[in-house]
């Protein structure tokens, strides 16, 4: 809850967390930047045997990570992962893109 002009809102007054930059690195790991200026490290082999990520366990199409409408995508969209997953999951590191 948060106040502003003597009105309470009941929703958080954050902006939605966003994917606004996303490199593949290897060993199933991805760099991640975010809309509040951080940007994590997020490790992917703890949920590779899940039935929805099972095609990321190929390091080719896990490499083919991409942002849609500010959330990472593979295989055309059938595959994401929510941002606030990444974000709670990754490990902050240096904002600048690695090469």
């Amino acid at each position: 809850m948060y106040i502003i002009d003597d009105v309470a809102y009941a929703e958080d007054s954050r902006p939605a967390l966003r994917v606004c930059g996303v490199r593949p690195l290897p060993n199933h790991r991805l760099w991640v930047r975010f809309n509040d200026g951080n940007a994590k490290e997020v490790d992917f082999t703890p949920i590779l045997n899940d039935p929805a990520f099972i095609p990321l366990q190929d390091e080719k199409v896990f490499s083919r990570a991409y942002l849609d409408f500010n959330t990472v995508v593979w295989d055309d969209g059938k595959i994401d992962i929510s941002p606030d997953w990444l974000y709670k999951n990754g490990v902050t590191v240096d904002s600048v893109m690695p090469a």
